[in-house]
């Protein structure tokens, strides 16, 4: 696959891929318009919702409602490295999905290809919450 990268405007960054526009920008306070996300933020967010691509697909499986079901994505920044130290994913369930599944969803969000290619001294924690 090749991607297509161009500047669209001061400090923006715009990225061509299989018949997409993936549009960056810069927040206002680093001299940007903040008209769309940064790299930076694209990249956690293909973090995110390749995990969840991985929950969505154990979901549909085994037949099992998704309609409930939300991830979100947090980390925290090693002081000594000032990079991502860890990557801290929540899956949120109802309290009524089977019990049975908890540690299959983490295992299945912990397959997540992007979360792969990641250093493997960046920590994760992936963690079922019910609501």
């Amino acid at each position: 696959m090749s991607i297509e990268i161009y500047f669209a405007g001061p400090k923006k960054v715009n990225a061509k891929l299989e018949g997409f526009t993936v549009e960056t920008d810069q927040a206002v306070r680093a001299g940007g318009e903040g008209s769309a996300p940064t790299p930076f933020a694209l990249f956690l967010s293909s973090l995110g919702t390749c995990a969840g691509i991985y929950v969505k697909g154990f979901c549909d499986q085994r037949g099992l409602p998704t309609q409930d079901v939300s991830l979100s994505l947090d980390y925290t920044i090693n002081p000594a490295t000032k990079n991502i130290g860890k990557f801290i994913i929540k899956i949120f369930i109802p309290s009524h999905f089977p019990e049975k599944y908890d540690s299959a969803l983490v295992q299945s969000a912990s397959l997540c290809a992007v979360k792969r290619h990641l250093d493997p001294a960046i920590e994760n924690e992936i963690i079922i919450v019910r609501k």
